[in-house]
């Protein structure tokens, strides 16, 4: 399967290179291809780059891995055309920085990134889900407790979340729950200034959520 992976920083590439080794094909999108030599220096050889737009036009199926205040720009660079019809797995969270931290969300409570994105581009099939945990878990789930937690996901889209879901099952994802419709994505980037308090107070980024019944 082809994808394009929208975004450089860590999450952009442990999502790109896994990818990879999955056996996929990969091309990252950037605003500009030839400054982004030095963030990309951790990529798989065989994993391309392009523009937002060869990026979008490349994958069957694209991934969001921008920094949430820029998501929504960042798809128009990559255009409705190379975009509609297309699930995108949208990782990003509306954090808000301009405070310092802990980062408040730019959005939240009666409407999330991911309804924004879903109807900035009607066409798409935007499916929310590893956005509450760490790049390394999100490709490599096993690291902790062998697999044995909770990852979230949502979306309208029926056939682009089961495309999606087995993607994550490649990873290693053992219990993915659905949560139903986009909306559900309040919740879940909701979940993200408990995330870093968390991350703050054990130190380390490499912990998830477990739900008991």
């Amino acid at each position: 399967m082809k994808f394009g992976v929208f975004g450089t920083g860590m999450v952009g590439l442990a999502i790109s290179n896994r990818l990879e080794e999955l056996g996929h094909e990969v091309m990252i999108g950037t605003r500009d291809p030839s400054k982004s030599a030095e963030k990309l220096k951790s990529k798989k050889k065989a994993v391309k780059v392009g523009t937002f737009a060869q990026a979008a036009a490349f994958g069957e199926v694209l991934v969001n891995a921008t920094h949430g205040a820029a998501s929504i720009e960042v798809l128009k660079m990559a255009g409705e055309t190379n975009l509609d019809g297309k699930a995108l797995v949208d990782i990003a969270n509306p954090l808000d920085f301009s405070k310092g931290m802990p980062p408040s969300l730019f959005v939240s409570n009666t409407d999330s990134l991911g309804e924004q994105i879903q109807r900035a581009f009607p066409g798409l099939k935007v499916v929310k889900t590893l956005n509450t945990v760490t790049a390394p878990l999100m490709v490599n789930p096993r690291q902790l407790a062998e697999g044995d937690h909770q990852l979230f996901m949502c979306g309208n889209d029926v056939v682009a979340k089961e495309t999606v879901c087995g993607i994550l099952k490649s990873f290693g994802w053992l219990n993915i729950i659905d949560l139903g419709d986009i909306s559900n994505a309040r919740a879940t980037e909701a979940i993200l200034p408990l995330w870093v308090r968390l991350y703050g107070k054990l130190g380390t980024a490499m912990f998830n959520f477990k739900i008991m019944q």
